[in-house]
């Protein structure tokens, strides 16, 4: 019993020694654990966010910068005699002359490897601001997609304008109408074979069932085949057929329609079809070393506005100036042409197809300058712009042709009144989608109303551009080797002053 006692009273003392020792080091121990908490910074779902919120601004600057180049464009992809936009001159002053080029044309200039730029559109209505001269911004609208084309108002100061018309004058303009004399006309409806009204019914009808659709009539005018049936005599048919309430022909009613396209004079209604293509005045002004600087100072700018590589602009036609007095017009057409095996571009004959049977212009834009304001008439129409389709076929509706611009010129989808200053820029060619020329924009079709009061002045640039690229650099490198060869030559007998193609 004394012993137990014993050994309660040492486990009580030794309690009450450990106690005091126990407590400082438990206490604080107790309390950290009780007063840490745990920092959001280093918990998973800040870290998810913070790293979203970081995806998500570095997308949004590489957005932006894709933004910035498409619309800026890369510039001049080729070193060139380019130069810098001249300033415009306000009225009354004396225009500035553009920095002086040089006449020694390096043969890197020609012979090295390029693409072309293509100016974005984004939408109809869109807006883009441009640098085209120094302290100066225009603006570039887009008014149509199908083709892409631009408008520039201001492009051109009023004393820019005067200057240019002037120059016009003074080299002297020669008639551009595209008539036919009495006798050519009555031989261009003639078929050059001589066939039966049965066997023109017989070849038109290609799945020979009796009966002459219009998608029948319009094959045949692809082929583009004037040997058996002239161009008139396919036009006055296809009237003939757009009157008919079925919407095809019979061999009785071929007959008739047949007989009227082979004598148009005694037609009923007695409206022919305008043996005018176009009637205007024009000429051709030089615009390489030694021409007046305002037409340098032009070029320039049109290489800026198109960010095309200098080369290219340099080596391209001179600027054809036009005048449209009262009246004169210009039916819808193609500035460009389609490319085949049978055809090679005019520009680069130099080192052309020698086998081709044809030469054709190539021209990838046109840069439209208006020079003088219209006080009624003269537009600018585009009749199939921005259509959903194109069908060749739609040109010719209730026996009107769209592309007769006398008659129809108010049924155009698009026309643009003539302003001083103002350019309109557009493509006469689709992309290949691999940085070059690709297919004619059908789309791209365009003529002149006619002018009803006040006289038309505008000049045409034109940027040509073989579709096939190796062709293209073939050209580069003879014109290159030739001026090389010829170091003392004058440049303007090395640029298409001499190979350009009238309308």
């Amino acid at each position: 019993m004394e012993a137990a006692q014993e050994y309660l009273k040492e486990q009580n003392e030794f309690d009450d020694n450990d106690e005091p020792s126990s407590l400082p080091y438990n206490s604080p121990f107790r309390s950290t654990r009780l007063h840490i908490q745990r920092s959001n910074v280093c918990s998973r779902a800040y870290f998810v966010v913070v790293m979203v919120f970081f995806h998500v601004y570095i997308l949004n600057v590489i957005a932006l910068l894709l933004y910035v180049h498409y619309n800026n464009g890369p510039g001049d992809l080729v070193s060139g005699d380019g130069g810098s936009s001249a300033a415009d001159s306000d009225n009354g002053k004396r225009l500035p002359h553009p920095a002086p080029s040089s006449r020694e044309l390096h043969v890197e200039d020609y012979s090295q490897s390029f693409s072309l730029p293509r100016i974005e559109g984004i939408r109809v209505g869109h807006v883009q601001r441009v640098s085209l001269v120094p302290d100066k911004t225009h603006e570039m609208k887009t008014l149509s997609l199908k083709p892409l084309l631009f408008e520039i108002p201001g492009f051109l100061s009023e004393e820019e304008c005067r200057v240019v018309v002037q120059l016009a004058q003074l080299k002297g303009l020669m008639d551009s109408q595209a008539t036919a004399s009495s006798q050519e006309q009555e031989e261009s409806n003639q078929p050059l074979l001589s066939l039966s009204t049965e066997e023109v019914f017989s070849l038109l009808d290609l799945n020979q069932d009796g009966l002459l659709q219009k998608q029948e009539i319009v094959s045949h005018s692809h082929s583009q085949d004037g040997t058996w049936l002239s161009p008139d005599n396919l036009r006055q048919i296809l009237t003939g057929l757009e009157s008919c309430p079925t919407g095809m022909l019979t061999l009785g009613d071929f007959r008739h329609v047949y007989d009227v396209s082979q004598h148009p004079g005694q037609e009923k209604s007695g409206k022919l079809h305008s043996q005018f293509k176009q009637r205007s005045k024009h000429t051709w002004l030089f615009q390489g070393p030694g021409s007046h600087h305002v037409l340098r100072t032009l070029r320039n700018r049109v290489t800026s506005l198109t960010r095309l590589p200098s080369a290219l602009v340099e080596l391209s036609e001179p600027l054809q100036v036009i005048r449209y007095e009262h009246g004169d017009f210009s039916n819808s057409h193609y500035d460009s042409s389609p490319s085949n095996s049978e055809t090679t571009c005019a520009h680069t004959r130099l080192a052309g197809n020698t086998s081709a049977l044809t030469e054709v212009p190539c021209r990838y834009l046109t840069v439209l300058f208006y020079l003088t304001s219209v006080e009624e008439g003269g537009e600018s129409t585009f009749p199939v712009a921005d259509n959903r389709t194109y069908e060749e076929q739609a040109l010719v509706q209730d026996g009107v042709d769209l592309t007769d611009t006398q008659e129809t010129c108010s049924r155009g989808n698009l026309r643009i009144k003539p302003t001083a200053g103002t350019v309109i820029m557009w493509y006469n060619h689709l992309s290949d989608g691999r940085g070059w020329m690709g297919e004619l924009d059908e789309y791209s079709l365009h003529g002149d109303c006619p002018v009803r009061r006040g006289v038309k002045w505008v000049a045409n640039s034109w940027i040509n551009v073989d579709p096939d690229y190796q062709q293209q650099a073939r050209y580069q490198r003879v014109v290159a080797q030739r001026h090389q060869a010829k170091s003392g030559m004058d440049y303007q007998s090395l640029s298409h002053s001499d190979l350009h193609q009238d309308l």
